[in-house]
């Protein structure tokens, strides 16, 4: 239709684990994105630093945290007192590395705040610069300050790469497009021809900074693919073009520090392998090692016997190339070989070949060790390179392990491709969200998750985000406050989260879960960062669901964070709560911390700075009374059950000493959820089981809770607002109630989750029963939908209060026709 209007589809990658039930691969398992993001400065590094102040004197500063080209600092003297933090922009600050004020003959002065702590400032120079780290002064001064690494990657940058197809030769590339490090290259005198684009991510072994060749004995050459295109003489003047502005289009060396170093190789020409070819990794096939260029790199191809065979797949490799087995490797781990093209019959038999071809296998110890401490699982998902179309990047399902490979399932392609044999060291997978970090398109599913436009009630203003240009302009001083979001090139930066695994670990977390847990995680986005380490965290807890549900409480709601669903299996059951994480990185040490006392373990158990020695809190000498009881945490609680422990909904009151009823489960909603909505479910409560087997509130505060709702009923007989002002739950959720029968709604019964369902019946004389719709997780939908006969029946409620309940329920029904059904 003409006035029709186009909803916008956008997949969503929370609400698309959350229908397929599977989890996102952990991010410290893509170690080249992680090396990306570094930015060749880190947490606890030293500078010297202009005082605010007085602009004519310098003081030792401590990097807490980097994002970007900006770094989060901290005078040396403030201790652990988070307070004075300032942000500084490398580009503009008047920052420098150590020793910078005595070569120049500066000023080091203590600033005001902390002179009364630093009587003697030579000695605590003296004492905190003794095996210090200072800031590398190259990325503190000249062309390349304040800028990221790959940053200097930009399109028109030249490289050298390796012919891996033909042979060892080298050519120049130019980068059309970087994507977070995945290079979009183009040989040099194609111009406008894109028909031979490479897409490689910076740190491959075969790409080099200009000049490589020359230095190792290489010839540039253009592949023979592209070579008839030219003739020689135009092939050299563009090199000598290019070697005119090499200057002006090179990459720095040290960008290439971090690259996979190449061992030597034993292999020898004629041996038999298995291989996968990388252009087509759908099948392992029989290999030979057709030639040997020097003691780095060899060149093997893929068997085909048939004696017309057009061309041959044949690629340079070197002893830690991804693919390459041994002989008999598919047999032992229960994969099926593909037996050359040609071959007589099925039924492949290695013994039978290598007699055949007269060839030998080539023996274990030319292959590289495998591992499987890698950190991927069957069914997680990642997005991943289509091999067959590299522009693509799709969402990856990963289907099978075996050792180091991984074997993937690719959605939305927009052609259908078979599962693909990957390695876990591959370049070319990246983490959940990398490609909405990058600003680059990820194929969605063909059925994708739509996030539909929704009318919503905006509650708090969403805090102004600050652009890699706003923060230049408006830097003022060389500082941002703490509290400002920053986002540098439309990313959010989150650092690197460390698990200190000599920390102590607190009653609810079990020391040796704590102590397999990864050395770190991130960095990359805030919010998918954090999440991974909550979702750790509770699966390396004693019960799951104890320490989801102590994450829930929300008992500093001003932090106005991003709320993420997380779940908790125990006994068999799946819990799950909306739990609020931070989005941006200065909030990321703080919310790490308050994390840590809510769980009753070492402040520095989890968090952006990294133990190395000894814990600044001493918590291998002290008692865990200090966090029981220092933090102000009840001693009187058992140590198995959380603080707090109750969930963010009041209960009805247990029997003492009598088992309660089991009630019939007729109701089980598989709600979507949005990833930005509140979930209001308690985080005690089982998805589609029954209620938590575990301590619920204690009898005491049952009864006091129950009271307060009778008093609040009798003194407020015309309105009602339903919230739990103990916990602050943010439901913006209202509910008006006259003493006449009929009743005013604030809000569509349709849209109630169980908790506002609770909450109306505990506004009313069924107060008792909230405690049965709590445990069948009843909502909206589901009370509209109930009758006299079916509450009888499947509450097994007396006929009276089966009566009284329905009365309640029908003045819902008779307001929700009146005011929302048209």
């Amino acid at each position: 239709d003409a006035g029709s209007s186009v909803e916008e589809m956008e997949f969503n990658w929370d609400e698309y684990l959350e229908d397929t039930g599977a989890t996102a691969a952990p991010h410290g398992s893509f170690k080249h994105v992680d090396t990306s993001l570094q930015n060749g400065f880190a947490p606890g590094m030293k500078l010297e630093v202009a005082v605010k102040s007085d602009q004519n004197t310098y003081w030792v500063a401590t990097i807490i945290t980097t994002c970007g080209q900006l770094l989060l600092l901290r005078y040396d003297g403030y201790g652990e007192d988070r307070k004075a933090d300032f942000w500084c922009d490398i580009l503009t600050a008047d920052v420098h590395p150590i020793g910078w004020c005595q070569q120049n003959k500066k000023i080091l002065k203590v600033p005001e705040g902390i002179k009364d702590k630093i009587p003697d400032q030579e000695e605590f120079l003296q004492r905190v610069l003794k095996g210090a780290c200072s800031a590398p002064a190259n990325l503190l001064e000249g062309l390349h300050r304040g800028k990221n690494p790959l940053d200097l990657i930009a399109p028109g940058s030249r490289l050298e790469l390796q012919n891996t197809r033909d042979s060892l030769e080298a050519w120049i590339v130019t980068v059309v497009e970087n994507v977070g490090g995945r290079l979009k290259l183009r040989y040099e005198g194609l111009e406008d021809l894109d028909k031979f684009d490479q897409w490689l991510f910076y740190l491959d072994p075969f790409l080099h900074q200009v000049g490589w060749a020359a230095q190792h004995g290489y010839s540039l050459q253009p592949p023979l693919a592209i070579r008839s295109l030219r003739s020689e003489a135009d092939w050299q003047e563009i090199l000598k073009k290019v070697k005119e502005e090499e200057e002006e289009s090179s990459v720095p060396t040290d960008l290439f520090k971090d690259k996979p170093v190449i061992g030597v190789h034993s292999f020898s020409e004629g041996m038999k392998l298995e291989a996968v070819d990388p252009l087509a990794p759908f099948v392992i096939s029989p290999a030979t090692v057709l030639k040997v260029y020097n003691d780095k790199y060899f060149m093997i191809e893929i068997d085909d016997l048939r004696a017309e065979r057009a061309s041959s797949q044949r690629y340079v490799c070197h002893v830690n190339s991804a693919g390459i087995f041994p002989v008999q490797w598919s047999l032992k781990n229960g994969l099926h070989l593909s037996p050359p093209p040609g071959y007589p019959g099925q039924d492949f038999d290695w013994a039978d070949y290598l007699k055949q071809c007269g060839a030998e296998a080539a023996p274990q110890s030319c292959f590289p060790l495998l591992t499987s401490d890698h950190g991927f699982k069957e069914n997680m998902k990642l997005e991943a390179v289509n091999p067959v179309d590299p522009e693509e990047v799709c969402i990856a399902t990963v289907t099978k392990l075996k050792d180091s490979y991984l074997w993937l399932q690719l959605e939305g392609s927009k052609k259908p491709v078979p599962e693909c044999i990957v390695s876990v060291e591959s370049m070319n997978i990246f983490p959940v969200g990398w490609c909405e970090t990058n600003g680059y398109q990820l194929r969605p599913p063909r059925k994708a998750i739509v996030n539909k436009q929704k009318k919503i009630a905006v509650v708090q203003p969403e805090k102004q985000i600050l652009s890699s240009r706003t923060v230049h302009d408006g830097l003022k001083n060389q500082e941002l406050n703490s509290s400002d979001s920053v986002v540098i090139n439309g990313k959010y930066c989150c650092p690197k989260i460390y698990f200190n695994h000599r920390c102590f670990s607190g009653p609810y977390l079990n020391k040796g879960r704590i102590a397999e847990l990864p050395q770190s995680v991130g960095p990359g986005n805030c919010v998918l960062v954090l999440k991974e380490v909550l979702t750790l965290l509770i699966n390396a807890a004693y019960k799951p669901s104890r320490v989801l549900r102590e994450l829930q409480l929300d008992e500093e709601a001003a932090w106005h964070g991003h709320g993420e669903t997380l779940k908790a299996k125990y006994k068999g059951k799946s819990y799950r709560a909306t739990v609020e994480v931070v989005r941006t990185a200065d909030r990321v040490a703080d919310f790490c911390r308050k994390t840590c006392i809510k769980l009753e373990c070492c402040p520095n158990l989890f968090g952006p700075q990294m133990v190395l020695d000894k814990c600044s809190e001493n918590c291998s000498v002290l008692t865990k009374t200090k966090y029981t009881h220092y933090y102000g945490k009840r001693k009187n609680k058992r140590i198995g059950r959380p603080p707090g422990g109750h969930s963010n909904l009041e209960v009805a009151m247990k029997k003492p000493n009598k088992r309660r009823k089991r009630r019939k489960h007729f109701f089980v909603h598989k709600k979507k959820r949005s990833s930005t909505s509140v979930d209001n479910t308690p985080a005690g409560s089982p998805q589609g089981s029954g209620a938590e087997e575990e301590d619920d509130q204690d009898e005491s505060e049952l009864s006091h809770s129950l009271a307060q709702d009778r008093d609040k009923r009798k003194r407020k007989l015309r309105t009602f607002s339903f919230s739990d002002d103990e916990n602050k739950p943010p439901s913006p959720k209202d509910i008006k109630m006259e003493v006449a029968e009929k009743l005013q709604l604030d809000s569509n019964p349709l849209e109630w989750s169980v908790a506002d369902v609770v909450r109306f019946l505990k506004s009313t004389d069924c107060a008792p029963l909230a405690r049965i719709f709590l445990d069948q997780e009843i909502d909206g939908q589901a009370l509209l939908l109930l009758t006299l006969p079916t509450v009888q029946e499947c509450m097994d409620l007396k006929l009276g209060p089966a009566i009284k309940l329905c009365h309640h329920i029908e003045r819902v029904k008779l307001a929700f026709y009146q005011q929302f059904a048209n």
